[in-house]
């Protein structure tokens, strides 16, 4: 009898149909992989299976008589499904600010669930039930995933590698029969990822059915079938063996249109030397130091890749730049030749020359809002509300930008409607919109497939061919970062262990 079987299932997300026709059984000793291009319909197909989202058509029957919630166990890549670490976790900026973390659950009582009520004046008044998870449980599971050196860390200060570690700690902590991990790779490290994998054979030895949303170059060697998606659709089923014999197909990604990138131009602003001048920067939260005197000079028209594993300072030395982090007061540095706190270096003076786009705002984004407001926020540095009214040149320029990184079509929908990889996209033009002169690209793949990848890359190249543009750009990959990037600084530990 199969596990979970599904008969001519079709769902529908908002106003549009996501899944249709799904016929597909999930046999005990089986683990698959869901691929497929952005907005295929993955992440809908593990939500119905795991019960988040109700079946428009069709039916699901499994293999067991308990509750769905005991069986089956959907490890999201965000926040979402984790209401303890949705609640506590309220804007991007906040893993910069020391005093969140004394108000901030440590990733032990998250995992445990020992968790004081917020706001209780007297917390040794508290008495909460004795945990269902027992210490050896919790030594094994952190020890599996590599964070027990994070146990008694507040949550909030966690990278976003680290974050993911921990909720999928807390997933395998239940003990369920099915787990299904949404691109469980993406943000990770090359340590972490092999961590993953190790950790998913383990799993997979002792009987656990693993089904993961991933892309083609990310199957673990515990998968034995691959599902592969196509505009909603079954387009392939396949064990793994057969899949890994097929040729690769050419498949060829459009080129950015050569007049949309004419039109896009140079910054405007131009008139300074140096974008990035940081003398000795050093940000430390009570007794744990996150950046140790990291100097780093980066001239005009230059194009760097900043590396370091999760939680080496990548982020948090992005977010002094970005003036994100309150820490940026007590340290000494120049941006766009203007020392901070003097004339023209207010934070909304350096913000308008930035283009910026992180997992952190990408988590922390408002989704009620549409896919044009948001990419025209970026005019403004808000995130998605702005008041001002947008001169023709902007309206055209939103549009602009919204073709050239193929989400035009989606420009009136909210951005909750969207895939994980489409939203990626939009922020992405939210970024390009001003024409800025310094681009911050954080991880900016992160959720697109092979091909948007291969998309993005080509227009970050064609933008950044003029010596009038800088470029920071983040990646875990080295095949995702551009052929523009010429430098390179790697982080570890929050010290400079590499610059050239």
């Amino acid at each position: 009898m199969p596990l979970v079987s599904l008969q001519n299932v079709s769902a529908r997300k908002y106003d549009s149909n996501v899944l249709s026709g799904i016929n597909w059984e999930i046999a005990p000793g089986q683990n698959w992989a869901i691929i497929g291009p952005n907005g295929s319909g993955k992440t809908t197909l593990l939500e119905i299976i795991a019960g988040k989202w109700p079946v428009a058509k069709g039916q699901i029957s499994y293999g067991w008589n308990t509750p769905l919630r005991e069986a089956i166990e959907l490890a999201s890549n965000d926040y979402s499904l984790n209401r303890i670490v949705s609640a506590g976790a309220e804007y991007y900026q906040q893993r910069f600010h020391a005093y969140e973390a004394e108000r901030a659950p440590t990733v032990r009582a998250i995992l445990t669930d020992q968790l004081k009520p917020v706001g209780t004046v007297n917390e040794n008044s508290v008495k909460l039930e004795p945990s269902k998870v027992s210490n050896e449980e919790l030594d094994e599971i952190s020890a599996l995933l590599s964070i027990t050196h994070l146990l008694d860390h507040p949550f909030v200060t966690l990278s976003n590698g680290e974050t993911r570690r921990m909720l999928l700690a807390k997933s395998l902590l239940k003990k369920p029969r099915i787990l299904m991990l949404d691109n469980a790779f993406s943000g990770l490290d090359v340590h972490s990822r092999e961590v993953l994998r190790n950790a998913l054979s383990e799993l997979a030895k002792s009987g656990v059915t693993i089904i993961m949303a991933t892309t083609a170059s990310e199957i673990p060697s515990c998968i034995t079938h691959v599902l592969e998606l196509h505009k909603g659709r079954i387009k392939t089923l396949s064990d793994i063996k057969d899949f890994e014999s097929k040729s690769e197909q050419n498949t060829t990604h459009p080129k950015p249109d050569p007049q949309q990138l004419a039109r896009f131009g140079n910054p405007e602003f131009t008139d300074f030397k140096f974008a990035i001048d940081l003398r000795n920067i050093t940000v430390r939260y009570h007794d744990q130091l996150i950046l140790d005197h990291v100097s780093w000079k980066i001239a005009k028209g230059e194009k760097w890749a900043l590396s370091g594993a999760n939680g080496s300072g990548k982020s948090t030395l992005l977010s002094i730049i970005t003036a994100d982090n309150p820490q940026r007061f007590a340290n000494d540095f120049d941006l766009f030749d203007h020392k901070r706190g003097g004339i023209g270096a207010s934070i909304w003076d350096i913000k308008q020359k930035i283009g910026h786009v992180s997992p952190e705002l990408h988590l922390y984004f408002p989704r009620n809002t549409t896919v044009f407001k948001t990419i025209a926020s970026g005019f403004f540095d808000a995130t998605g509300v702005f008041f001002k009214k947008l001169t023709e040149a902007q309206l055209v320029r939103v549009r602009e930008v919204a073709e050239l990184l193929h989400v035009h079509h989606f420009i009136e929908k909210d951005f909750s409607q969207l895939s994980k990889g489409h939203q990626r996209m939009v922020l992405l033009a939210r970024a390009l919109v001003k024409n800025p002169p310094l681009l911050i690209l954080d991880e900016p793949c992160q959720g697109l497939d092979s091909e948007a990848v291969d998309y993005f890359k080509s227009v970050v190249n064609a933008v950044c061919d003029t010596p009038e543009r800088t470029l920071i750009y983040v990646s875990h990959y080295q095949a995702e970062i551009p052929e523009c990037v010429k430098h390179f600084l790697r982080l570890d530990k929050g010290k400079v262990m590499n610059q050239m």
